[in-house]
């Protein structure tokens, strides 16, 4: 019987290479609320781990800004018929009680996904460009940029975490 291409993806295509991203991770996380001027810069740790038999990966998150904790959670996945990555995100900070969905493709050593949010306030859509990548074997960047409705990107945070321990267990940290 032949291999499904999850199966052959998790051997040798991008769901193996995403595999590597699993484990717990510790870093700093600096933030900009306006461009060039940071507004914080706060100790951050993470726990990625794969499930549904790797089909997806669950990132978890803890840090603070400003003194204020928060926490998030992010579902990765790579959806291999329509070949791109799709992320679903929830915190306790940037995101209320909505739930963001991205989309994007592979970038070199990970992935970057793309979303765009409004609300009453914010009438004209924004775009918030999430870009992971595994530098090294223990050096995981997750890069967010906040782009304006005329297109100017600018960084909004940027976290540099190094990995701490290989993933183990099923439970976020």
């Amino acid at each position: 019987m032949s291999k499904s291409k999850f199966e052959i993806s998790l051997e040798s295509g991008i769901h193996q290479h995403i595999q590597a991203m699993a484990g717990i991770w510790e870093g700093n996380t600096r933030t900009w609320f306006e461009p060039g001027v940071m507004a914080d810069e706060s100790p951050m740790t993470a726990s990625i781990r794969p499930i549904l038999g790797g089909r997806f990966l669950l990132y978890h998150y803890r840090g603070s800004l400003g003194g204020s904790a928060f926490e998030g959670s992010a579902t990765i996945g790579y959806d291999l018929e329509n070949e791109k990555f799709q992320v679903s995100w929830i915190d306790s900070f940037h995101m209320g009680t909505a739930i963001m969905h991205s989309e994007g493709s592979s970038v070199e050593h990970g992935f970057s996904v793309l979303e765009s949010y409004s609300s009453p306030e914010i009438p004209v859509p924004w775009g918030w460009q999430t870009v992971m990548q595994l530098i090294e074997p223990d050096q995981l960047v997750v890069t967010a940029y906040n782009i304006s409705p005329e297109g100017k990107e600018d960084k909004a945070t940027e976290t540099i975490f190094r990995r701490v321990k290989e993933a183990a267990g099923s439970n976020p940290i």
